[in-house]
């Protein structure tokens, strides 16, 4: 078995002056780089003081989901003979919030339209969906459902 390690760095940049001394007095503002890559501005969620321009870890950790999804996506298109064409998704995950604070995802949901090639095999585009799911690193990683509902397209329809 092979091991992989990625490696990123977060640099909190929400210091106000008086760093923590209470729960308003600072921003919840950081920025996430890897090296030879752009920068990534973060904050919390807006509901938990953050900014609403920048990236939230929840975003970002739907957004592995479906990235991750594509890339395995294309590959069993590709060696399945299958030519995609475009493909655009618009996930949603649902986080539950408990009283006290805490959290946790209870499921996502990607909703990929997937254009295939005119003549393609719409059916088998639909169910190399669950070949791409059954790969995809970070689906195997979380504990709550990651659900797909996608949508095929033939180029012909267009």
């Amino acid at each position: 078995m092979k091991q992989h390690a990625y490696e990123v760095r977060v640099n909190w940049t929400g210091n106000d002056g008086t760093g923590t001394s209470s729960y308003r007095s600072y921003r919840r503002d950081h920025v996430i780089s890897g090296a030879g890559k752009p920068p990534i501005p973060g904050s919390s969620d807006p509901s938990f003081r953050g900014d609403a321009t920048r990236y939230n870890p929840e975003e970002l950790l739907v957004g592995a989901l479906s990235s991750c999804h594509m890339l395995w996506y294309l590959h069993v298109c590709a060696v399945n003979q299958v030519t995609v064409l475009e493909y655009a998704d618009t996930a949603t995950g649902f986080m539950d919030e408990a009283g006290d604070g805490s959290g946790e995802f209870v499921r996502v949901v990607l909703r990929p339209v997937v254009k295939i090639s005119r003549g393609g095999d719409v059916a088998k585009a639909r169910a190399l969906h669950a070949e791409a799911h059954r790969f995809c690193f970070i689906a195997r990683s979380v504990k709550f459902p990651v659900e797909i509902a996608p949508e095929i397209r033939a180029a012909d329809i267009f």
